[in-house]
């Protein structure tokens, strides 16, 4: 176990962020990547990364961009080296879950061993499931030296209270979530189980894979009851504008989604992309878009909204 009172934390990923928060060490982190942003406070810390690509572009050009920097082997983050020398962080938190989405493990590893101030140790999330999240709550918990049961105990009675009004509902809707627009991509890992406890039915993604591109074709054959909006690393605001080339596409208005207003889009970034305590918000969203005359938390117009 360590001394909580003597740790220095960097996190470089938004959910480890969420996770320490969850855990009641904030007042730990001494440093973050460049996208944490929850909680508000944490705006404030050294930032230890930064993108090497523009993520302004439209999401065509960013699939490209990334694309681009892989294939070159090249990591889509950089690490700020000066920075973590500065910090002498105690543990510094990463994953080796997607090169997309945050710094991965071994960029991380090349970063400390140029280090000589501080030995810091790593800790890697690398969850494809719900339960996977949960266990790194656990392991963070663990080694970091604090409890986690009472940060898991809420989190799964939130659940519960979802999954007790939809469990016996015989009409299920199926849903297709688009986690990219351009090129299409469906999310996966946790999402389809996110829909499964909210109530509907997901379609053309496997729990616990890699989000998969899917053609136009597919979509059109799947025609979900509802379809949800939520490229990874964007807002509500930006997530409506990278809609709209879908709207373009010949075959949109055929969708019964389309034509019953069952298109919603939401804040992936916030929420359903990032994989720590957030995602019991995710269910909560998703329950309230299926089952409107059942739940009510609070999310509409804030986190999620009807896509017209």
């Amino acid at each position: 176990m360590t001394d909580s009172a003597n740790l220095r934390i960097v996190s470089l990923l938004p959910s480890a962020t969420e996770i320490i928060n969850c855990l009641g060490l904030t007042n730990a982190l001494v440093g973050r990547s460049h996208e944490c942003d929850y909680p508000p406070s944490v705006k404030d810390l050294p930032v230890c990364t930064e993108a090497r690509l523009n993520s302004h572009k439209p999401s065509g050009e960013i699939d490209v961009d990334v694309q681009t920097l892989m294939q070159k082997a090249l990591s889509i983050y950089e690490i700020k080296t000066e920075v973590l020398e500065r910090l002498q962080p105690t543990h510094i938190i990463t994953q080796d879950q997607c090169d997309v989405c945050a710094v991965n493990l071994p960029e991380v590893e090349r970063a400390i061993a140029k280090l000589t101030n501080s030995h810091p140790q790593i800790i890697s999330l690398q969850p494809d499931l719900l339960n996977e999240v949960w266990d790194d709550i656990e392991r963070v918990a663990q080694t970091l030296g604090v409890d986690s049961p009472p940060a898991l105990d809420k989190l799964q009675s939130r659940i519960n209270i979802i999954d007790s009004k939809v469990k016996d509902k015989s009409e299920k809707p199926t849903v297709v979530a688009i986690e990219w627009t351009e090129p299409l991509m469906v999310g996966a890992n946790w999402i389809p189980e996110l829909i499964q406890i909210a109530g509907g039915t997901s379609l053309l993604s496997v729990k616990g894979k890699h989000s998969p591109y899917i053609s136009w074709e597919s979509l059109v054959d799947a025609d979900p009851d509802v379809i949800v909006i939520m490229p990874c690393g964007f807002d509500l605001e930006r997530t409506e504008q990278e809609s709209a080339v879908l709207t373009q596409h010949p075959n949109w208005n055929s969708f019964k989604a389309v034509k019953n207003g069952k298109v919603f889009i939401v804040d992936g970034n916030a929420y359903f992309n990032r994989p720590g305590p957030r995602l019991v918000d995710s269910a909560e969203i998703l329950a309230e878009i299926f089952h409107p005359q059942l739940f009510n938390f609070g999310h509409r117009g804030k986190s999620w909204k009807v896509f017209s």
